[in-house]
């Protein structure tokens, strides 16, 4: 007889549906699949034969499994699964992985090497293991399997739900077995089924004919011939589970009750079994077996929970290494126990309802008293508690009922989860450590878990959760909480506040923190507070909120100075970078220096990071050169600050519009926007998507340019400091390209009223360039404002500089200084060389002017300008400048292509080039002559070109036609 039914029996529909599956991923079209249903249905070994079928079809295959050891392991699952990609001696190309490779040192140690700690993002790890995978898995395909994963953490938890989103065009499949009660687990498993990203596959119990199978399976013998009696009872008494068939059958035989004949099987006596207890009896009775010193050491086994480490069971059993070796030899013969993979020294219980049988056979003193020893002998070996121990002797404290021990324990437990970035985890064990320490004496301790909670629930979305906590303050205050304490944690909430976006709440906690600490309280005290005020300001819509923000930075410096506080002295210094780059260059970058040296001297990577970055972007304001951006970004990345370098990424899209190089930009944009999209980082995404805009505008692409400013509201972009840059860098030169000057007028108008209601940090929306030279070239401007203007830093940004010296080479022709105007329109276009698009325009734009001026050469000027916007496809700028050469006498080629901007439906009735610029600016419902005005042409020929477009399409009007021109354009 075996033990364990060497056949899959009532399987063959979900087995098929792994099987091809598999077959799928190994194509390159991934999934999930999630295995659900009570303890002892199947899934293990339903697991195990996918995976078999997996090896064998040549796939790589990774396992893990959740663990019910103390109240959670993060990652455990995960851990345990990356770390066999390297036990099997495979050759492994992990350059690939590039900066996700220090940030996958969380779950494989020897990446971690040499790496300072530092907090990653659940979703940035999580598409750390997607790469990785995908990288394992090149070729053949991968298999990862996560067997357990109801007892994983709320961080493994998050990864498996990014990566069953992830996975459809990946060589990964995702397999992972859930117990069908309710819990995180099972619900991410019927969420993935609703949005179709993973398959969910319910086990349901044998019936009685699968039961007989199963039965026939054990005993090697046909179904047939398996007495009915014993097929009843199994199926009474099983109720259609294997695992309990299994163990039912196997009392069975070893009770004498069913022995062998030479017909096969011969039941002796009457069969009497009972379910639940027929379960806990066979174990029991399998345990009494080893001896009073066996079943003992298994009791102690069974407290430490479903894995067990032996040098723990040793300690606790007192018990030499012969005789504990001989005792789990004899657990292994009698399939209770079974070495655990990872390590040497831990066993495993081969099923849960293992330790759960022998639990339930202790006595609440014994099971006390066991758990005490238990912990004790953990705290022996390992004094200062690492890792997982920690949780394991808080959760053995808690079954000992040392209350205040296990509270202690869960909430250092907890501050190390939030320390490793561990934010689920850290919430459920300080939460718990919360309700555990509910005494007047322990309001200390109380504090410190709330100043460890307040950061956790923040870092992982929970706000609302943190202001709840807000009333817990209350509760300390008549505890005798020294008010210092308090005013931390009002400053904690308010720091939540900040990153919640909840400026005025986040006031409010600044101001009871300030209430607490009285009329002198310490630097130490202040300078966080007034560092979180600062923030806080800089993000309340409000004229004078740049000042206020700086003044209250200036003083939380000072303060962290006086008080040795690096971090609150880094990120203070770097806010006032921030602030003076409009004003100050020279002081912007000595701030930020500060900032950098403090990161440098105290040895915080990641505010080095920062400052380098800040600095970066005010070397490319200065110089459109992005040389300092590429070294900042690859600080970031190989620090695993992989949300900075995203930042950088984006800068670099946007100076490769204003360069011009659109096909590239293309590229850059779509694989930022892809990434920050997917890591839902906001700020990246609608910086992005207005980069995305400006590069539709300068094109003249005015319908993507829509397409993306309306994605841009959709991601928050109406209260956002990027705002002003899709007036001024997209909508501005899209009206500028159709020569629509007026609606340029309006827009950029409306980008300086938002920077005058909400002022921002970003200074290229045309304040500081732009509008000075449509200003002076209207007549609106002159030297007063000229000089404003080109006296500030932001006018001296490359970008702004190049209007600038556009402005001053018109002022100079118009008094007849010649030789000045010329000067100034030759460093025009030295600065504008960066910036293609730009400098073309400027050449149409003052073109003009000089002709009537008489200073320059506008007739190259815009004989260069037509060719630009020729070339790349902007005709209503490129016929401008033919229309103003003709004004001069000059002759110009007719140029005839552009055909193929043309819809179809319009080329297929004879729309030529020209009617379709005249159908463009029907759907504004324009008149003839604001027609010709925009396309250079005389009222005449926009008549001429109106009827036959009214002919050529068959409409019975101009007003007909206006609407036809509108349905054409939107389709």
């Amino acid at each position: 007889m075996q033990t364990r039914a060497p056949l899959l029996v009532g399987r063959d529909a979900e087995l098929t549906e792994l099987t091809r599956s598999l077959s799928g991923t190994r194509a390159g079209r991934g999934g999930a699949a999630f295995l659900v249903g009570e303890a002892g249905i199947g899934k293990s070994r339903l697991a195990a034969m996918a995976t078999g079928r997996a090896f064998d079809s040549g796939m790589r295959v990774l396992r893990g499994r959740g663990s019910t050891i103390g109240p959670m392991v993060p990652f455990r699952p995960l851990t345990e699964a990356l770390l066999s990609l390297f036990r099997g001696g495979e050759p492994f190309e992990d350059s690939e992985l590039g900066p996700y490779r220090p940030v996958l040192g969380r779950l494989i140690p020897e990446w971690a090497a040499g790496a300072p700690p530092q907090p990653v993002s659940l979703v940035v790890l999580a598409e750390a293991v997607l790469r990785l995978l995908s990288v394992a898995g090149r070729g053949r395909g991968c298999l990862l399997v996560l067997e357990d994963l109801h007892d994983a953490d709320a961080e493994t938890l998050a990864v498996v739900e990014y990566l069953s989103d992830n996975l459809d065009l990946q060589p990964i499949m995702l397999l992972a077995t859930i117990r069908g009660e309710p819990g995180a687990a099972l619900d991410l498993a019927r969420a993935s089924e609703q949005r179709r990203t993973g398959k969910l596959l319910e086990l349901r119990r044998l019936d009685r004919v699968q039961v007989r199978a199963m039965a026939a399976s054990c005993l090697e013998m046909p179904g047939a011939e398996v007495a009915d009696e014993v097929v009843q009872r199994l199926w009474v008494d099983s109720a259609g589970n294997p695992f309990i068939v299994e163990e039912l059958l196997h009392g069975l035989v070893s009770n004498g009750l069913l022995v062998p004949s030479g017909d096969g099987w011969q039941v002796v006596g009457p069969l009497r079994t009972e379910v639940p207890a027929a379960v806990v009896r066979s174990i029991a009775n399998r345990t009494d077996r080893l001896g009073p010193q066996g079943r003992m050491l298994l009791s102690v086994a069974a407290v430490l929970g479903h894995r067990f480490p032996l040098s723990v069971v040793r300690k606790v059993a007192d018990i030499d290494d012969r005789g504990l070796l001989s005792h789990l030899h004899a657990g292994v013969a009698a399939q209770l126990v079974t070495p655990d993979e990872p390590a040497p020294d831990w066993y495993a219980f081969r099923h849960p309802l293992t330790a759960e049988a022998l639990l339930s056979q202790l006595t609440p003193i014994d099971r006390t008293e066991l758990s005490s020893k238990a912990a004790d002998a953990v705290l022996e070996l390992h004094p200062t508690l690492p890792g997982h121990w920690c949780q394991l002797v808080a959760s053995l404290r808690l079954d000992a009922g040392e209350d205040a021990a296990a509270g202690r324990l869960f909430a250092e437990a907890g501050r190390r989860a939030l320390r490793d970035g561990a934010a689920g985890s850290a919430i459920t064990l300080l939460d718990k450590a919360n309700r555990l320490l509910t005494r007047k004496l322990d309001a200390r301790i109380r504090a410190d878990i709330l100043e460890s909670l307040l950061p956790a629930l923040a870092e992982a979305g929970h706000f609302e959760r943190a202001f709840q906590l807000a009333g817990k303050l209350a509760d300390l205050d008549g505890d005798g909480l020294d008010v210092r304490r308090r005013a931390a944690l009002h400053t904690r909430l308010a720091k939540v506040a900040y990153l919640a976006g909840r400026p005025s709440n986040g006031a409010e906690q600044v101001a009871a923190a300030r209430a607490l600490l009285g009329d002198q309280p310490a630097d130490e005290d202040t300078a966080p507070v007034d560092v979180v005020a600062a923030y806080l300001e800089l993000d309340t819509p409000r004229p004078d909120r740049l000042t206020r923000a700086e003044a209250l930075a200036r003083r939380a410096v000072a303060a962290a100075e006086r008080s040795e506080q690096p971090v609150v002295a880094c990120e203070a210094w770097e806010l006032l970078g921030i602030i003076a780059r409009e004003h100050d260059i020279s002081q912007a970058m000595s701030c930020l220096e500060k900032a950098k040296q403090l990161g440098e001297q105290h040895q915080l990577p990641m505010q080095r990071a920062y400052a380098m970055m800040r600095l970066a972007g005010i070397d490319w304001l200065s110089t459109a050169d992005t040389g300092s951006l590429e070294r900042a970004r690859q600080e970031a990345l190989r620090i695993g600050a992989i949300t900075m370098a995203y930042n950088a990424d984006a800068i670099i899209a946007l100076h490769t519009v204003l360069g011009g190089d659109f096909d590239l930009a293309t590229q850059r944009i779509a694989a930022c926007g892809e990434s920050a999209t997917r890591l839902q980082l906001s700020s990246i995404v609608r910086y992005a998507l207005m980069t995305k805009a400006t590069l539709a505008a300068h094109q003249g692409r005015r319908r993507e340019m829509d397409d993306a400013l309306a994605e841009f509201r959709e991601w928050g972009g109406e209260k956002s400091q990027e705002l002003p840059l899709s007036f001024g860098l997209a909508r501005v030169f899209c009206a500028l390209l159709e020569e629509n000057r007026e609606l340029a007028d309006k827009e950029l108008a409306q980008a300086l009223a938002f920077e005058a209601e909400n002022p921002t940090t970003f200074h290229l929306a045309g304040r500081h360039g732009l509008d000075l030279l449509l200003g002076v070239l209207s007549g609106r401007f002159d030297w007063a404002q000229h000089r404003e203007v080109s006296a500030t830093p932001a006018g001296g940004m490359r970008w702004n500089r190049h209007f600038t010296e556009l402005a001053g080479a018109v002022l100079y022709g118009r008094e007849g200084k010649v030789e000045q105007a010329e000067c100034a329109m030759a460093a025009a276009q030295q600065v504008g060389g960066a910036f293609p698009m730009a400098r073309n325009l400027g050449l149409r734009l003052v073109a003009e002017s000089a002709h009537t001026d008489g200073w320059g050469d506008p007739i190259t000027w815009l004989r260069n300008a037509e060719e630009y916007f020729h070339r790349n496809g902007v005709t209503g700028t490129a016929s401008a400048c033919r229309a103003l050469l003709r004004q001069v006498g000059v002759s110009v080629q007719q140029r005839r292509v552009g055909a193929e901007q043309v819809p179809s439906e319009l080329r297929s009735v004879g729309v030529t080039v020209r009617e379709y610029d005249v159908f463009r600016l029907l759907v504004e419902r324009l008149g003839n002559k604001a027609i010709a005005n925009r396309l250079h042409i005389s009222p005449r020929t926009v008549e001429k070109h109106v009827a036959s477009l009214i002919a050529k399409t068959q409409q019975p009007d101009r007003e007909a036609l206006s609407s036809y021109a509108s349905a054409i354009l939107a389709s």
